[in-house]
Formats: structure tokens, sequence, C-alpha cells
């Protein structure tokens, strides 16, 4: 899953998708290309930030950020395209658009989102994240983090059955990085395996996070080699899809990881 962040101020790439003040969407189709012949069978499109410390947008600018260019991938690329988003509206429009993927960093907890999920059709991803991205990283607390993120995410898919979201829709996302301390993220990690047995495809996305800052002390320019190497250990504990901005690099090193695996299946 490549990111392409349609924001001004994406801790990652810095808006480098915009001139002046407006997203330029034929240089965002180009990373659209560029993504896909790199080897992502998804596209993750959010025009909100989740950053640490990120404010909220309206709807409405979140709209004008997103549609136009979900549109646009989808009419000219072979690709399934994901919104990260947790507004309803969002969630509609963008279906109607040509999405294939809600990616809800709340988890369809904003009010008329399972509804809209529910009314769209589509696959959703379920992440966990404690409190809300303002504040989420000012004093992450848990009792055991596995075993916590576990219980909110089988929560949250039983409330998403109960909304007329059939189980087999449902993807489920640890949220690193979301609400979480490096030790809640490294036990995460090795705690993969336990989220996998709830029995439904994980999603990952370690790339560039400030775990990798925190433990080594890269900057986010320098956390590509560090980012493949997670990567691949979240694959290894079951992550079946890896959310990453490093595309090319990242799918050559799931490559060398698959190859390993299916001579052992051999």
């Amino acid at each position: 899953m490549g990111v392409i962040n349609t924001t001004p101020d994406s801790f990652s790439d810095g808006g480098t998708l915009y001139s002046g003040e407006s997203l330029d969407l034929d240089c965002a189709l180009r990373r659209a290309v560029e993504m896909v012949n790199g080897g992502a069978a998804i596209l993750d499109v959010g025009g909100e930030s989740t950053r640490p410390g990120a404010q909220p947008v309206s709807t409405a600018m979140e709209m004008d950020r997103v549609l136009p260019l979900v549109e646009r991938i989808t009419a000219e690329l072979d690709v399934v395209v994901s919104v990260d988003t947790s507004s309803p509206a969002v969630m509609t429009e963008a279906a109607a658009c040509g999405a294939g993927l809600i990616n809800d960093v709340r988890a369809l907890r904003r009010a008329g989102a399972l509804e809209a999920a529910a009314a769209s059709g589509l696959p959703v991803c379920l992440m966990h994240m404690q409190g809300e991205p303002a504040a989420m990283q000012d004093a992450p607390c848990y009792e055991n983090v596995v075993e916590e993120v576990a219980a909110f995410l089988q929560a949250r898919v039983e409330a998403c059955v109960s909304a007329g979201i059939a189980r087999s829709r449902l993807l489920l996302d640890p949220g690193f990085g979301f609400g979480k301390s490096v030790q809640h993220n490294l036990d995460l990690l090795a705690g993969l395996p336990q989220l996998k047995a709830l029995g439904l495809p994980l999603l990952a996305g370690l790339s560039r996070k400030s775990l990798i800052g925190k433990l080594i002390g890269r900057e986010v320019h320098e956390r590509m080699p560090a980012g493949l190497a997670l990567a691949v250990l979240a694959a290894e504990r079951g992550a079946v899809i890896i959310r990453t901005h490093d595309v090319v690099e990242t799918a050559d090193a799931l490559a060398m990881y698959a190859a390993l695996i299916e001579r052992k299946e051999s």
C-alpha cells in the first residue's frame, strides 16, 4: 500500500504535491503511476494529517483534497484506491468516485461512520488509536498494549458486523505510532501473531515512523533502511498489507522475504 498524502503539512513529504496553495493533480497522478509501477497494489489517499499534534480539517477541505485525485487515479490506473478518512461524507463520496477501500484511523467511531461504511459496500480497515492526533503522543498508557489493542479491534469488528458490515469486508491495523510509546510499538510488533489470531487480515504501517527516530536517531528522510527492516519483520509476524511511503524499496524487500517463504513451502 503506497501512501499519497494530499495535505500541505505532511510529515513525510512536506507538501511536495502542492503548487502554491493548491494540490497539483498532475504531480499527484505521476506519484501514483510511479508507485503502481514500483509494486503498489493499493494506493492510500489521505486529505487530513494524522501525525502527532495534527489539527482536524473541515469535511469540505478534506473532500477538495481527496476526491479529485481518487477520481483521476481510478479513471487512469488499474489499482485499488484506499481513502484514509474518518468522515462519513468523505467515505460516501469517495465510494462514488471509485474508491475500493476505506481506511479509518478512528475505526468508524465518528457519528455516522458505521452507517456510511456499511452503505458503501467497501472493505474497511479498522485501526487502533489511543486518544486523538492532537494529543495522542503526550502520555500513552496501557497495562498490556497487545491485549488492549486486540480487545479494542475485536469490539470494533463486532460493532461493524452489527451495523451490517460483513466480517469478510474487514481488515485490522494495530496503529503503530498512534498513541503508543517506543516500547508499546515494539510490544505490538512482537505481538502481531496474537492479533493475527483474531482471524482477519492485518495491515502494518511503520514507514518513517518516529519510532525509528527515537530508537536510532534518524530524521524522517533517513528512515527508509530501518523502515524496510520493520516491513519484513511485520510481514514475518503476520501482516499481509504493508503501508509505506517507499514503495519500490519495500516491494523489493518483501519479494526477498516471499522468496524465502516459497522455498520453505516447496
